[in-house]
């Protein structure tokens, strides 16, 4: 399904934006801004947010589940851009670990809108990232980041929530396009991009609309 990828401002929800700091998370914070989105932002290191005007921002660990508690009173929705360094000889728990906390507080608190960025290669997207991705990228450095992002996913899945789990193929950082395809059949797709900033678009736009309610697009050009 090619979509238009869009920027409306009809609502203007509290969210709270995991991830921040990170190279898609601050499109989706500078985009949500912009919106007139009430934004706030949950990190470890605050000096870390520079560029990040107009969101509030709250110091501590996603892991931490009385702190996510008081970052997500009174809000909206929660997106989860949390990210995890390549570690082909270490096992990875940060995602699976911090998603289970949210999750947690999120039901404390009575907020129920999550979306979640995962990435081609978890689930039924593995292998479709075309040759170089799979054959060699995947195997030698994602493999464990990879299999904490499947945990992650059935958390989300388990979780009574009104999940979305958006996985973008291969991120760049070049402009964004506005016209992207968001696909659940991927028998005939193997590779191809995006832009973080189309990314943090859709993510955006999931927040006030149950298109893709409890699925798992894969986003690409």
């Amino acid at each position: 399904m090619t979509i238009s990828v869009t920027t409306t401002n009809a609502a203007a929800p509290k969210i709270l934006v995991l991830g921040a700091t990170g190279p898609t998370g601050r499109h989706i914070v500078s985009q949500a801004v912009g919106r007139g989105y009430d934004v706030t932002i949950l990190v470890r290191s605050p000096e870390k947010t520079a560029n990040l005007e107009g969101a509030k921002i709250v110091a501590g660990d996603a892991r931490d589940e009385t702190v996510l508690r008081k970052a997500m009173k009174g809000h909206d929705a929660v997106i989860s851009a949390l990210g995890t360094p390549a570690s082909p000889f270490k096992d990875v728990t940060l995602l699976s670990t911090a998603t289970r906390a949210v999750v947690d507080a999120m039901k404390a608190e009575g907020v129920s809108r999550l979306v979640a960025i995962t990435g081609i290669g978890a689930g039924d997207s593995a292998g479709h990232g075309g040759v170089l991705f799979d054959k060699v990228i995947f195997p030698l450095l994602l493999r464990k980041v990879y299999s904490d992002k499947n945990r992650q996913e059935a958390i989300l899945r388990d979780s009574n929530l009104a999940w979305t789990i958006v996985r973008p193929s291969i991120l760049n950082n070049k402009a964004g396009r506005k016209e992207i395809r968001a696909l659940t059949d991927l028998r005939d797709f193997h590779g191809g991009s995006i832009s973080r900033q189309d990314v943090a678009t859709f993510v955006l736009d999931q927040v006030a609309t149950d298109r893709w309610l409890h699925k798992m697009p894969l986003i690409t050009w």
